[in-house]
Formats: structure tokens, C-alpha cells, sequence
């Protein structure tokens, strides 16, 4: 179908929003391996249709499971990419890598197991785990940055941010209907300055009460709103429709750039707080910042000799 090309020069928009560009996706570093390892087991693939009906099955069973490893380690990796670029973050909940590395030496094995010879599959299957392994790495196995944050307030914050994603996804999709990429970027902006907040709650799930009315009321209006503009907008492509809603999304996102502000500075003052409160209980023990070290005495002959010409009672003292 034929989108609609949103440029510079196209009417209706606005040159206040061309500056700032929409965020680069999250996307790891190892992400374009899955496919070559699945476009290598194609021989799998082909070979089936000249084998008999046993070495059919087991050839394409062989492919389809190596694909399905390859599917779920790019989801460990599209996992793994974001757990890194995130300060606050959970283990994930499911080691996608690691079943993605037992579904792969599964495939090898059953692509080459032949009658007679299970013990030379399930040696073909341990390499290709290991190997598995040495290309893409472990999943993460610990939570990040989680020391001090309470459980609870930290599942709570955790189920909100969940939501709210929802609620961001679908202004997406919406706005994805009216086929304007100039659009789509517009709300990607949006979405940035919404997940910087996302992140100011990760990071001190504390915050949630002061931003729950931001992540579930203000944002589900959004969202709202947005579906509303893309049914209207793919009818009529009326200017002033689209000059008043990228007006609505620029206030709504500086409101949560502000919120996101002032949370960071609510974070600074608790920290003065913190610090001052510590040294009024140090100054109440009695403990005090220690003296400064004396300079050591000189250590040349001339430096001493000097020195014993500066001080004449240091002779007779000894």
C-alpha cells in the first residue's frame, strides 16, 4: 500500500520539530547472527526432499528446531540489550539464550543422527552448544543496580512501567495507520521523553506516587487522544487536525521532560539531606575531619646542616 511521504518541504508541517531526531532503537551488537546461523542450516532444509521418509522428518525437524533456537536467541539478545542500557534492571525472567543453546545442539543432533550412531549426534549437539556459547554469550544472571530498592515499591513501579509500554504501543500503532513517517517520528520524540521517565522510576521506585498520575492517567489520554487523530486524520488529512495535535504532543512533552526534571532534583535534595544528616550525627560522637600530616624534616646533608643553623637549641638539647 502507498504510504504518504512526510518531509521538510510537505505541507503542514511544523519547522519548530525538525531538529530533534527521533531515538535510535536498542538493538545489540550480535543481533544480525541468528539469521546466518539459521541461513546455515538450510543444506537441512533442501537435503530433506532426497532422503527417505524417516531422513525427511528428521531433516526438517532438524531445520525447524534449529530456527526456533535462532528465534529465541535473538529474543535473549534483544533482552540482553536492553537490560544493559538500562542504570535499575531485573535478570530476565526467562535465560532465552540458553534455551536458544539446547534447541540448537537438539537440531545438530537430530540432523545427524543416524541408526547406530546416537553417541557421534549427541557429540555434534554438546559442540554446538558450546559453540553456541562462545558466539553469543550467557544471558544475565543477576539483577543490575537493585541494592537498597525495596521489593514491593520496586514490583509495583515494575507493573506500571508495563502498563504504561502498553499504552505507548498502541499510540504507535495508531498513529502507523495514517502511513505519515514524519508522524511516526514525532511520536517516537514522545516516547523518548516518556521512557526517560520510565527510567527516573526504575532507578527510585519511590518516585511512583509523585509520577503514577503521568504513567496512567495522562498518558492513557495520549493515547487516547491519538487513536481519535488517526481515525480523523486518515479521513479528512485536515491541516489544522495535524497543526493542533503535534501541538498537544509538544505540551505533553515538555510536561514530562519537567516531571522527569524534577524528579532528578527531588533525588539531588534527598541526597543533601542524607549527607547532612550524617555529619550532624558525626558532629554529636565527637568526631572531627583529622589534622593535616606535618611535613617530614629535610633529608639532604645541606638540608640538615641548614636547618641545624636555623634551630641552635636543637644541639644542646641532645
Amino acid at each position: 500500500m502507498a504510504k504518504r511521504f512526510g518531509g521538510r518541504f510537505s505541507p503542514g508541517i511544523r519547522q519548530d520539530n525538525l531538529n530533534p531526531a527521533p531515538p535510535a532503537p536498542i538493538r545489540h551488537r550480535l543481533a544480525g547472527r541468528p539469521k546466518y546461523v539459521t541461513m546455515a542450516a538450510a543444506p537441512f532444509l533442501f537435503g530433506a526432499f532426497f532422503q527417505d521418509p524417516a531422513g525427511m522428518a528428521g531433516s526438517l525437524a532438524a531445520f525447524g528446531v534449529i530456527a526456533s533456537a535462532m528465534w529465541m536467541t535473538g529474543e535473549g539478545l534483544a533482552a540482553e540489550a536492553a537490560y544493559q542500557v538500562r542504570r535499575v534492571a531485573r535478570r530476565p525472567a526467562i535465560p532465552r539464550k540458553l534455551f536458544g543453546s539446547v534447541l540448537t545442539g537438539l537440531g545438530l543432533g537430530l540432523g545427524m543422527a543416524e541408526p547406530g550412531g546416537l553417541a557421534g549426534a549427541g557429540v555434534v549437539g554438546a559442540t554446538g552448544m558450546v559453540l553456541h556459547w562462545l558466539a553469543f554469550g550467557a544471558d544475565p544472571m543477576r539483577d543490575k543496580g537493585m541494592a537498597g530498592i525495596d521489593d514491593f515499591q520496586g514490583g509495583r513501579a515494575r507493573r506500571m512501567i508495563e502498563e504504561a509500554e502498553g499504552h505507548l504501543s498502541q499510540m504507535r500503532d495508531a498513529i502507523r495507520r495514517i502511513g505519515d513517517r514524519w508522524l511516526d517520528a514525532r511520536v517516537d520524540r514522545f516516547a523518548a521523553a516518556v521512557e526517560d521517565l520510565f527510567d527516573r522510576v526504575r532507578d527510585n521506585p519511590g518516585d511512583l506516587s509523585a509520577a503514577r498520575r503521568y504513567l496512567g492517567i495522562y498518558l492513557m489520554g495520549a493515547r487516547d487522544a491519538t487513536v481519535k487523530f488517526s481515525d480523523l486524520y486518515r479521513r479528512t488529512r485536515d491541516p489544522a487536525v495535524r497543526q493542533s495535535y503535534e501541538t498537544f504532543l509538544d505540551d505533553l512533552e515538555q510536561d514530562f521532560s519537567a516531571k522527569s526534571r524534577r524528579l532528578l532534583e527531588g533525588d539531588k535534595t534527598d541526597l543533601d539531606i542524607e549527607i547532612s544528616v550524617l555529619r550532624d550525627r558525626l558532629a554529636r560522637e565527637g568526631v572531627r575531619a583529622s589534622e593535616p600530616a606535618a611535613l617530614d624534616a629535610p633529608r639532604t646533608e645541606t638540608a640538615r646542616f641548614l636547618d641545624g643553623l636555623l634551630t641552635p637549641g636543637r644541639d644542646k638539647a641532645r
